[in-house]
């Protein structure tokens, strides 16, 4: 059976979405990875917890409709996570 019409175009702007949430995801890294380095040369603590406090704070209380603050605060989580993971490996270089 061959997918509805309406379906093929919902999941192509889903494909759409997901490659311009892809290409932000990358972007961030890169200026997490700068951030590393900055702290690095200057002897700063990499993990800093506050900042990471304030900041799943801060999209919580942005969360648009239909997203709620705990899914904001779930992405984020992971996506920073990620973002740590990523550093480290950075740093190992």
């Amino acid at each position: 059976m061959t997918p509805d019409p309406e379906l093929l175009e919902l999941r192509r702007a889903i494909d759409e979405i997901d490659q311009r949430i892809l290409a932000l995801v990358s972007e961030r890294v890169k200026i997490v990875l700068k951030v590393g380095d900055f702290k690095r040369k200057r002897n700063l603590p990499i993990y800093d917890p506050e900042r990471e406090r304030l900041m799943l704070e801060r999209l919580m209380g942005r969360a648009p409709e239909p997203l709620d603050g705990q899914t904001v605060r779930h992405v984020f989580e992971r996506l920073i996570d990620e973002c740590r993971r990523l550093e480290q490996h950075h740093t190992q270089k």
